[in-house]
């Protein structure tokens, strides 16, 4: 059920897309801040959960770290630089016939996946 469209919404929604990075909540909630001293925290992750859960933005798991937010909703691979913390798109094309190769235990039903990379970026390689 799509749920009705609020100022609150749309402005969480057009930050992600100003933003054009893989941003955690708590930017999110700074970004927004800045112009809108009075919007609460608990507002912003409400709607990030409702966007993503919607289909308007990506949420990105990040293990040992905080979800990420994504405008790009295509399908596309992550990689995380393990010294920033900073997450970017991989450029390769989408392993459209990976869930038909993917076995587990009997009985499992696989709903969805992540491919996410380790790495380090260029600005941490030259610190």
């Amino acid at each position: 059920m799509k749920r009705r469209n609020t100022i609150q919404r749309n402005l969480v929604l057009e930050a992600i897309r100003t933003m054009k990075s893989h941003v955690t909540a708590e930017e999110v909630f700074e970004f927004i801040r800045k112009n809108h001293p009075h919007i609460g925290k608990g507002t912003i992750y409400r709607n990030l959960g409702i966007l993503a859960e919607e289909g308007e933005i990506r949420r990105v798991e990040i293990p040992d770290g905080p979800d990420r937010f994504d405008f790009t909703l295509k399908d596309h691979y992550h990689v995380r630089c393990i010294r920033c913390g900073e997450v970017f798109d991989v450029k390769m094309d989408a392993l459209s016939d990976l869930m038909s190769k993917v076995r587990g235990p009997r009985g499992m039903e696989f709903l969805d996946y992540d491919i996410s990379f380790k790495g380090i970026c260029p600005d941490c390689r030259t610190e």
